[in-house]
């Protein structure tokens, strides 16, 4: 769309819902019914409204549902007060939205799961442990980690046969709770070089090898679409060991329909497997100011339109 067009469309909306006058108009005018709940769940985080809905999480989280979202994603959950965790989560549950994955362990520069050093294995059990009790507390089903960056004097099988020795302990740690550990790719061209994993095949091959309930991926499509693109093909061929998404467009790394990738077919198709988990939109906005947020909504609401 042009932005001239988005401008003349977003001045309707502002009229429309009265955001002009005050934040508390937007929060209540906006508010949708059930039947205009999207069909994925689509997970904004905390921040993601604070010019509409203000600084409190709840008021966030109320003008999140309100809009027609079912789920939202906190990647800094575990640091949070244990009381504060759970306040959110029966928030959540009050308004049957779930919660996605939330960032258990990802220490980029550092060379973890790639080693069998007796430190870092400590280490993991220990985080491990720790994400077990933040999902007691919050019921969440999912937590994400990242197995550090490669060693560059190992080679890369071994690298590869230490990352499965070491997802297969820290899922031994959180198999009786139930919580799912999904590994993250990230590309390695434009955000994270030197990580280990950094492509959808290579996650699958690890889950594979692990061969564990708990051992899964989060598919982020941004970071895919930079490293490797192919985007539904590998989505099919890994489908088994897909358990959530994230959410950004390329380039930028903003909404839906910002960039090159083909959001609303991406999303007809995983809708098309029923798919009911959550896709994280792990993205910044386009445009500043609640003038970015009504630009965020709408770019949903368009790519949801299959």
């Amino acid at each position: 769309m042009e932005r001239r067009s988005f401008l003349r469309n977003t001045a309707g909306i502002l009229a429309a819902v009265g955001l002009a006058g005050s934040t508390k108009a937007f929060a209540s005018e906006a508010k949708v019914s059930n039947e205009s709940q999207f069909k994925l769940k689509y997970a904004p985080s905390f921040g993601t409204f604070k010019e509409s809905a203000g600084e409190d999480l709840f008021d966030q989280i109320k003008f999140i549902s309100d809009q027609g979202f079912r789920a939202i994603f906190d990647n800094g959950l575990m640091g949070k007060e244990p009381a504060l965790q759970e306040k959110i989560a029966s928030e959540l549950a009050r308004r049957n939205m779930d919660l996605g994955p939330f960032v258990l362990y990802a220490d980029f520069p550092v060379k973890s799961m790639v080693t069998q050093d007796p430190a870092i294995k400590e280490m993991l059990k220990k985080k491990m442990e720790e994400g077990v009790e933040c999902a007691k507390r919050t019921g969440a089903k999912w937590a994400l980690v990242v197995p550090g960056h490669f060693d560059e004097g190992l080679e890369w099988d071994y690298q590869t046969a230490n990352v499965i020795d070491n997802m297969k302990m820290c899922c031994e740690v959180v198999e009786k709770s139930g919580l799912i550990l999904v590994m993250e790719p990230l590309n390695a061209w434009t955000n994270h070089p030197g990580l280990f994993l950094t492509k959808i095949p290579q996650a699958h091959q690890i889950c594979q090898a692990v061969n564990h309930p708990s051992c899964k991926i989060v598919d982020d499509l941004y970071h895919q679409q930079i490293t490797e693109g192919n985007l539904i093909p590998n989505i099919d061929k890994a489908w088994n060991n897909i358990a959530a998404f994230h959410i950004g467009d390329n380039p930028g790394r903003n909404e839906p329909t910002t960039g090159e990738i083909n959001y609303k077919n991406v999303f007809k198709h995983i809708h098309s497997k029923g798919y009911n988990g959550v896709l994280c939109c792990e993205h910044g906005r386009s445009i500043k100011g609640k003038e970015g947020e009504v630009a965020f909504i709408k770019a949903y609401r368009e790519v949801d339109s299959f």
